[in-house]
């Protein structure tokens, strides 16, 4: 089963693939066994996206086949947990995450490399060349070429028009022709056309700005052949650029490069502090120069007088004009170079950084695949032993969102570690930190057989909150085991209606806004009420007699509401009665809760009245 949603998913994905670079293939002339080579690495490439996801859905369609067919069940009556039934599995998957990291680090780069490598070089080759009739063809680099209308059968085109744009829109060549022949050389590096009964027109120099007259020849020809370059052949880059990229390299040659990086980082850094420290010691030298006295018969003083503080400005004010200005425009060009190099200094070390994180991201991800298909397989196992629901529907739709949950997490946490808002191993392990705790969690809750998925137990859970209405319905048994006593049941039934003849005669009112946080809607009598309801109907639910059956249906569930009190501290209700905005909100929300006790407890009393009239 793993190995078919594997195979199932690496094709879903090799689809991905080729939706998104089906433009750089498609109108290549690219040969079949060159696709297939390129689709192969493709596929190579896409494994750490398809394992995964092939892991956790094998395990939810396993785990959800056992529990649908009860075999589960059954292991677990024989005193075998969960996680020794999923002891096989976890020696399996590990030796898959094994494998998987020796994939990372051995295969996966030269894949990528050769990948990449076929991927660029047919984006680079030229596009099959099938020149349309009536429109322009612009394929072909430098040149337009129109043809008419083609001959089918004899290959002639007809009506030809070339303008040759490859030295510049200003110095076209224009080509016209009754007809032609289309053909390649046999190197199939030029395109042969061979024209018959056209002109030529060209400029005979170079036009340029301001040219309003420009002398142009014009030859009338019968029979002319051009040449115009056109490499119709598939060339294979060199693959050693693309092996120097991070994404060709394994575990050793990329912290071999991360420290590389870094010493060049701490490099640049240093060179950065010392042009700075360099200019503040030029700038302190050239400040001390200028205060130096340009009288130099003031060393012969005995005693030099007070300096008073240079003032930059009286002393800009005092230069002629011409002076200011050519010390502002110095000035000016010395902060503009000191500006621009440390904006190159800068971009420097950015593009620096954004190569050593893209280096680190590739160093973490020969790890994260191996801890991605054990946790997928503590997710889908316990899942699918949950759903108990087995084939491709149910699995495959949980699978597909919980991938869908990981993906965008991974994605996200990749774009942050790249462009340096975060830590690198704190992006890239962001989906693990998330879906370990899942794991644990779903683990967890298999192995003790909890409903998680029970849609009936959110249901009641919902109900209860909302206070929502419940219906009885009571049938008769088919066997009965236990015989009615319609003593004991008479005696419940005074019981029970004591008790609610009491609640009446206390709460004859609606409480108001006070009574209402004094309590007055007691849990207690409310639940007594409605716990001698269900022990009544649970007793006589026994009965053979029809009337008693659908006597008991007129009995309401009775449970007391949280509304009603909702605070069990009378200090926190003291509080929150004299808290107008919030408690007038609490009252005014209690109101048909109340009025729905009231009614129920009154059937009650009616439902007892009319159930002992039939037993007695």
């Amino acid at each position: 089963m793993f190995a078919m949603t594997f195979f199932i998913v690496l094709f879903i994905v090799l689809m991905q693939f080729l939706w998104r670079y089906i433009d750089d293939l498609v109108g290549k002339g690219l040969s079949p066994g060159l696709l297939a080579e390129l689709f192969f690495y493709a596929a190579l490439s896409m494994v750490p996206m398809a394992l995964p996801l092939a892991i956790l859905l094998a395990s939810l369609m396993t785990f959800g086949n056992l529990g649908e067919r009860s075999e589960l069940t059954a292991i677990k009556a024989s005193g075998v947990s969960l996680v020794k039934t999923m002891s096989p599995l976890i020696i399996f998957i590990s030796m898959i995450a094994v494998g998987a990291f020796f994939f990372q680090n051995d295969v996966l780069p030269k894949a990528q490399v050769k990948m990449w490598t076929l991927l660029f070089s047919a984006r680079q080759k030229s596009p099959e060349l099938e020149i349309p009739e009536g429109t322009f063809y612009d394929q072909i680099p430098g040149y337009n070429l129109y043809v008419k209308s083609k001959d089918k059968e004899t290959g002639m085109l007809r009506d030809v028009m070339i303008y040759d744009v490859s030295k510049g829109g200003d110095n076209s060549t224009i080509l016209l022709s009754d007809s032609a022949r289309l053909a390649f050389t046999p190197d199939m590096r030029y395109l042969y056309l061979h024209l018959y009964k056209g002109e030529q027109f060209e400029n005979l120099r170079e036009q340029r700005y301001g040219d309003r007259n420009v002398p142009f020849r014009r030859e009338t020809f019968q029979d002319k052949e051009v040449l115009i370059p056109f490499d119709a052949n598939f060339n294979r880059l060199d693959e050693g650029g693309m092996r120097n990229q991070y994404v060709g390299k394994n575990i050793t040659e990329l912290r071999q490069t991360i420290d590389s990086l870094n010493v060049r980082i701490d490099s640049l850094g240093r060179a950065a502090e010392a042009v700075t420290a360099k200019n503040r010691v030029s700038g302190r030298i050239d400040m001390a120069d200028q205060e130096k006295p340009s009288n130099l018969s003031a060393k012969t003083e005995t005693k030099a007088p007070a300096i008073a503080p240079l003032n930059l400005d009286s002393l800009l004010q005092s230069l002629p004009s011409s002076e200011s200005e050519r010390l502002f425009s110095s000035a000016g060009r010395m902060l503009q170079n000191k500006r621009s190099e440390m904006e190159f200094r800068a971009l420097q070390v950015h593009d620096e950084k954004w190569r050593l994180r893209r280096h680190e991201i590739e160093l973490i991800k020969k790890f994260t695949l191996s801890v991605a298909c054990i946790i997928f397989l503590f997710i889908g196992a316990p899942l699918g032993a949950i759903i108990r629901k087995g084939g491709l529907g149910t699995p495959l739709v949980i699978s597909v969102l919980l991938f869908l949950v990981y993906y965008i997490i991974d994605n996200t946490g990749y774009k942050l570690a790249r462009d340096g808002h975060w830590i690198v191993w704190c992006g890239m392990w962001l989906s693990t930190f998330i879906l370990l705790p899942l794991g644990i969690f779903v683990t967890y809750k298999a192995m003790n057989d909890s409903a998680v998925f029970n849609g009936d137990l959110y249901k009641e859970w919902l109900r209860r909150r909302l206070g929502l209405p419940e219906h009885r319905h009571v049938t008769s048994k088919e066997v009965v085991i236990n015989d009615v006593n319609s003593g004991k049941a008479l005696g419940m039934i005074e019981s029970l209606q004591y008790e609610a003849l009491s609640w009446v005669r206390t709460h004859k009112t609606r409480a108001g806004y006070s009574a209402y946080w004094a309590a007055t809607y007691s849990a207690e009598p409310i639940d007594r009420i409605g716990d001698g309801v269900e022990r009544l109907v649970e007793y006589l639910s026994d009965t053979r007699d029809i009337k008693v059956i659908d006597a008991l249906n007129d009995y309401p569930v009775v449970k007391s509401l949280w509304i009603l009190r909702p605070f069990k501290s009378e200090k926190i209700s003291s509080v929150m009665k004299w808290f107008f905005p919030i408690g007038v909100i609490f009252y005014l929300l209690s109101l048909p809760y109340a009025r729905r006790i009231d009614r129920d407890i009154k059937r009650t009393i009616k439902a007892n009245q009319k159930l002992a009239g039939i037993l007695s």
